[in-house]
């Protein structure tokens, strides 16, 4: 089983990408302005964690969505492109510098009617919104040690058959690693731990860039 293993080397990368729906104008240029922040970039999503979001927003037919951890709103046009007719994306983050980025790229991209951004610590808006289970699509890529209190807050939010995707769950391969114990990569443990023995979710985890954990609503 391990000899079907892959190493994705930079010229397997870029055929992955030649072969993956592109980036248009507005996502190429929000890219390279977040780019020019530094190594703060890293935090956006990779080109096919995007296309990837846009798809799963489509084939679940989702119109309510809910985004935790924005930064400079790769992500979240990606999601809103893939809602359906009347669609919402609620984004949750706490940086009015790093959002500015997004809100003006989220005007270019006609998606303001379609977006909405809280700027406020997320578990406050999460534990605002109603109790009634009609969320379709969430997106959790942010602070790793809050993971399992937003899956907490959200689960119950969301409709049978509702999808949760978490960024980063591989956490550049520390995850597998023993002797790295430091508070970011146990959380992340401890969060794929829970969700994978949670009964009321079914998952999978995939190796798309820094990793996604899938967990769809029984």
């Amino acid at each position: 089983m391990h000899d079907k293993f892959l190493s994705l080397t930079p010229p397997v990368y870029e055929y992955l990408l030649a072969h993956t729906a592109p980036p248009d104008d507005v996502l190429r240029d929000l890219a390279a302005e977040t780019a020019a922040l530094g190594r703060i970039s890293i935090m956006q999503v990779a080109v096919e964690q995007g296309a990837l979001l846009t798809m799963l927003a489509r084939l679940i037919g989702a119109r309510r969505a809910v985004e935790v951890g924005t930064f400079t709103g790769y992500s979240a046009i990606c999601i809103a492109r893939g809602l359906a007719d009347g669609g919402r994306l609620l984004c949750c983050d706490i940086n009015a510098e790093w959002t500015a980025i997004a809100r003006r790229h989220w005007t270019r991209a006609d998606l303001d009617d379609r977006i909405e951004l809280r700027l406020a610590p997320a578990l406050d808006t999460l534990r605002a919104l109603p109790r009634t289970s009609e969320i379709d699509l969430v997106f959790i890529d942010a602070d790793k040690t809050g993971y399992r209190a937003y899956y907490d807050e959200l689960l119950p939010r969301m409709r049978p058959n509702g999808l949760l995707v978490f960024d980063n769950v591989l956490w550049s391969g520390s995850v597998a690693d023993p002797a790295v114990q430091d508070e970011d990569t146990r959380a992340l443990r401890a969060l794929a731990d829970h969700v994978h023995a949670d009964p009321r979710v079914e998952t999978v985890m995939l190796a798309v860039a820094d990793g996604l954990l899938l967990a769809r609503k029984r």
